[in-house]
């Protein structure tokens, strides 16, 4: 065995793996050392392209590390992304959970690439009636299904803001003028507005400025028609109700 040059070739290349091991962690422990002043000069300053990506990464790991420790989530986070440790991405989520701030914690999971948690976290907020919450996880991971229900929700709950941004984020022209349409019915011509812009529906618009027209609201009825290039009554409104 000895004289096997396949042999010789293998054990070689753990030889000189190991001390690239050991020569990394030498140097990550000679940096560990000036880790409180990093954190003084802050991650956006710092410049480690001089470093292999090993000891790089271990830097930035320490760095975040620290910043956890002193309770600087935002901070542990932007390190723990540089390096690369989704692991520790999902344990700072965990602690934004238990501190009850879901934005940040749904944040985490995203960057973490996590789905698992987000629908969990998703789920969860949709059961206790934190719909913002859920409509960041439901939209984080994708789901349309989800993202239809809460909307639905929203809508019956009159949170047509929220509901706004579901369907608005998935460009669902449907359901946006369902939610046009209810919005006319509440009254609500402001979101009733921006539903049907974005759906690209015209009757819903002049629809909008028929009803804004009756209740002299003329500025809205002007917007409408406009958006709804109905330039026969943007012209009648400018003639008659503006100076």
């Amino acid at each position: 065995m000895e004289n096997d040059p396949i042999m010789k070739k293998v054990v070689g290349s753990i030889v000189e793996s190991n001390e690239r091991l050991m020569n990394s962690r030498q140097e990550v422990s000679k940096f560990s050392k000036i880790v409180p002043a990093l954190m003084k000069k802050g991650l956006d300053e710092l410049n480690l392209s001089m470093f292999s990506p090993e000891i790089k990464q271990a830097i930035l790991t320490a760095l975040g590390e620290e910043y956890r420790r002193k309770g600087n989530l935002s901070e542990a986070v932007k390190a723990f992304v540089l390096a690369g440790e989704r692991s520790k991405l999902n344990d700072i989520a965990e602690e934004y959970e238990r501190l009850a701030q879901y934005d940040n914690c749904i944040e985490a999971y995203k960057m973490a690439g996590n789905h698992t948690k987000l629908m969990e976290m998703g789920m969860r907020c949709l059961n206790d009636g934190k719909l913002e919450h859920a409509i960041k996880a439901f939209i984080a991971v994708g789901d349309v299904g989800r993202l239809i229900e809460v909307g639905d929700q929203c809508m019956a709950k009159f949170r047509f803001d929220h509901a706004l941004e579901i369907f608005g984020t998935m460009k669902d022209k449907r359901k946006l003028t369902e939610l046009g349409n209810r919005c006319v019915e509440e009254k609500q011509y402001k979101y009733a507005l921006q539903a049907f812009s974005i759906a690209e529906n015209r009757d819903g618009l002049n629809i909008i400025g028929d009803s804004c027209l009756r209740e002299e609201h003329i500025s809205m009825a002007l917007e409408a028609y406009h958006l709804a290039s109905n330039e026969m009554m943007v012209q009648f409104i400018r003639e008659n109700f503006q100076d």
